[in-house]
């Protein structure tokens, strides 16, 4: 029987990447695109399918910033599928980035240059808004919209016999200084990406605690530094060119820079053959690539508490009661 995994964000980027990367490890899988943009979508399923003729490529369309098309995919989803093995959740967005030139070159003259290079801790801000919705729209695009799409697929990933797996994109970036409970939409801050992805630390968290016994099982990973259009948000891509030799340097001091999607999606890869009741729920796997250009995982103990991630996981039920009236009025 085919796997059948479901990639949001798989139209470029990360995703892209993983697309081709899954079906050169397994040419008979069935993977499901779920994109924003059709034609993207529909010309990267055409392209999949031209190199992996007996691969099995569909797709659909949702928007995580919009919980219409959230509801209306999860709908189309479940008549089409009977099961899920693996759904990577990595769509994402950085909005209008802006770099902090006095903590670049504060960081570039440090001690711990290389940390704060590496994870851009303190580097970068984002202007963030509203989407239809009445939410935050980073939180909404890397969080919300997600969790909202697991609990109207649970009905597919549920299945103690035969385990189901979700692999969130999360990063190095997400600080546990950017988040809080009581603003955790980020809507007073200035760094909403840090406190999304530290959002999506907590809820994997959390959704083991809560449905391992049902046979759903939950990881996080980070790509590292790979140059896509997030990146190219941050920089354009000629400066990134010009700083080229000095990231390449760079790498035999620090893992981060994968700097290529192919690269980024180690992690990403490496836990699909895993079995996911073996892995350790607190710990998140990178990519990583050595100064020559080898790709490897390492790992890190996340900084968080199971009690903190239980009352985040709480207050996304509460609000995901409130959109639900909502979005039943619309």
């Amino acid at each position: 029987m085919r796997k059948v995994v479901l990639i949001t964000g798989a139209s470029s980027g990360i995703g892209l990447a993983l697309c081709k990367r899954l079906l050169v490890e397994d040419d008979e899988l069935h993977l499901c695109l779920a994109c924003r943009n059709m034609s993207k979508a529909e010309a990267v399923r055409a392209a999949l399918l031209a190199s992996h003729p007996t691969a099995e490529v569909t797709v659909v369309q949702v928007d995580v910033s919009n919980l219409q098309s959230v509801f209306q995919a999860s709908k189309e989803l479940k008549q089409r599928f009977q099961r899920f093995d693996c759904i990577y959740l990595n769509a994402g967005i950085m909005p209008n980035p802006h770099l902090n030139i006095k903590a670049l070159f504060s960081g570039l003259f440090s001690r711990n240059v290389i940390h704060v290079f590496s994870t851009a801790e303190g580097l970068l801000t984002q202007d963030d808004k509203i989407t239809a919705d009445g939410l935050q729209e980073v939180f909404e695009t890397n969080v919300f919209g997600h969790f909202i799409l697991i609990r109207e697929l649970e009905p597919l990933l549920c299945h103690s016999d035969n385990p189901s797996q979700l692999i969130w994109t999360s990063s190095r970036n997400a600080r546990k200084s950017n988040f809080s409970l009581e603003d955790f939409q980020h809507s007073k801050g200035k760094e909403p990406y840090s406190s999304s992805k530290y959002a999506t630390d907590l809820l994997s968290v959390a959704l083991n605690r809560n449905f391992n016994q049902q046979g759903l099982y939950s990881n996080v990973v980070c790509p590292g530094t790979a140059l896509t259009n997030l990146t190219y948000g941050v920089l354009p891509p000629f400066i990134w060119t010009l700083l080229m030799p000095a990231i390449l340097l760079m790498r035999f001091f620090a893992n981060a820079f994968t700097l290529t999607p192919y690269n980024g999606t180690e992690a990403l890869v490496w836990l699909f053959h895993q079995k996911p009741e073996s892995l350790n729920p607190l710990i998140k796997y990178l990519s990583a690539t050595t100064g020559f250009g080898r790709n490897y995982i390492t790992t890190q103990k996340m900084d968080l508490d199971e009690d903190t991630a239980e009352k985040f996981y709480q207050k996304l039920l509460e609000l995901e009661k409130h959109v639900r009236v909502t979005v039943q009025k619309t």
